[in-house]
């Protein structure tokens, strides 16, 4: 199924938004697979320790170029957040729900889609997670270090995600490599287009992806796809119950996010004069300027709408998904689910708030298909202790 004729309109308008739009994305291309060439390389022959690991308690000791190096690379494990025995007892914990729950539906059907049980809950508020949730957070900066109205970095919000059960192997049916955060919207949306101004303009070595000007604003849900968060992330990530490490169903990433805003957003203006499968499709000579086509590659239409971008090996060579899609390193407490707080989130943690009291799904998994039908041992308010994890809860905050 090909994208909608429309598209091609699109493609015309971003480059006629920008004089001498065709020689600067040209030479702009270029200069990307080249920095690509040797950027991939780099992370092939890295592997897991590409990524950037710190115990929680160094976290403040951390120098600038370090905290450049993590924004760039877009991940990080902070170990220790938890300590093992509490996160043990929390997975515990969850396998005990699942026994006494054997109804609850999943995807696949033995990983049960869980929100508000009791564990999730407590991991949430817990006042560590919560530290960290404010020290990402403030990996984000404004543009000249301007004030943001209505944001607040010092102030995490709780995101209710699902607990997931992670399985050795290659599970790409289940979960092939993609980018969250949007769709189309990357191209169409006029906030995400300022947010990828730099590259759109010919200058992608000046893209900041953890710029906050254009992408708070930005609307990522355009087409209301199913499971498609409607709040803005900074960070999105877990927090690990379990010694997990790679080869055994741990999570993969491409750590460089410059490198993939760009390449991703410039590839719908490109195409190659070679078949897909010539061994010198990698060659910048072998790509020409295209706006012909309505074609965004990665993102595919479907009955449910236009799926969020999945880059293949196909699709975009010069990323080496392959070589590149990284495994972390080995964990024990991991990485967490990080929002902060714009009005757009404010309003969604107070509907997720009341779903979390109901014990109903939150508001976006609604329509996942699963349901939560009568359940023993959720979670309830009085599982959330401190004023601050009821703050990021969006409950109403207890007298002392």
């Amino acid at each position: 199924m090909s994208c909608p004729e429309r598209f091609a309109d699109l493609k015309r308008e971003i480059v006629a938004s920008t004089p001498d739009c065709e020689r600067r994305l040209t030479e702009s291309w270029n200069d990307l697979l080249q920095e690509l060439d040797e950027r991939t390389t780099e992370i092939a022959d890295e592997g897991p320790n590409y990524i950037p690991q710190v115990h929680f308690q160094y976290l403040d000791t951390l120098v600038p170029e370090q905290l450049d190096d993590i924004r760039q690379k877009g991940s990080i494990i902070i170990h220790g957040v938890v300590d093992e025995d509490e996160a043990a007892s929390w997975k515990t914990s969850l396998e005990d729900f699942i026994k006494v729950n054997p109804h609850i539906k999943g995807f696949p059907e033995q990983d049960k889609q869980l929100y508000w049980t009791r564990a999730q809950v407590q991991a949430r508020a817990h006042p560590n997670v919560l530290k960290v949730s404010t020290w990402v957070n403030n990996l984000y900066r404004a543009k000249n270090g301007k004030k943001m109205e209505g944001v607040d970095l010092d102030v995490p919000l709780v995101y209710a995600d699902l607990f997931c059960i992670r399985h050795p192997g290659v599970q790409l049916d289940v979960c092939p490599p993609h980018v969250d955060g949007g769709s189309i919207e990357r191209w169409r949306d006029n906030n995400f287009r300022r947010y990828f101004a730099d590259i759109l303009s010919g200058n992608w070595r000046q893209h900041d992806p953890c710029e906050l000007e254009g992408r708070l604003d930005a609307h990522a849900f355009l087409y209301g796809r199913p499971g498609q968060a409607t709040v803005f992330r900074t960070f999105q990530g877990w927090l690990a119950l379990s010694e997990i490490a790679p080869t055994q169903g741990t999570l993969k990433v491409f750590p460089d996010v410059p490198l993939s805003n760009a390449y991703t957003v410039l590839r719908s203006f490109f195409r190659p004069t070679v078949p897909l499968d010539s061994k010198d499709i990698l060659h910048p000579k072998n790509w020409v300027f295209d706006i012909s086509t309505p074609d965004f590659p990665g993102i595919q239409p479907r009955e449910s709408g236009l799926v969020c971008l999945q880059p293949t090996p196909d699709l975009h060579p010069h990323l080496r998904l392959q070589d590149t899609m990284t495994s972390v390193p080995k964990v024990k407490p991991g990485d967490l689910i990080f929002w902060h707080c714009t009005p757009r989130n404010t309003a969604y943690v107070k509907r997720q708030a009341e779903a979390f009291l109901t014990g109903t799904n939150p508001p976006d998994f609604a329509s996942d298909g699963t349901g939560l039908p009568y359940v023993v041992g959720l979670g309830v308010d009085a599982d959330v202790v401190q004023p601050i994890s009821q703050i990021t809860m969006g409950l109403p905050v207890a007298d002392a």
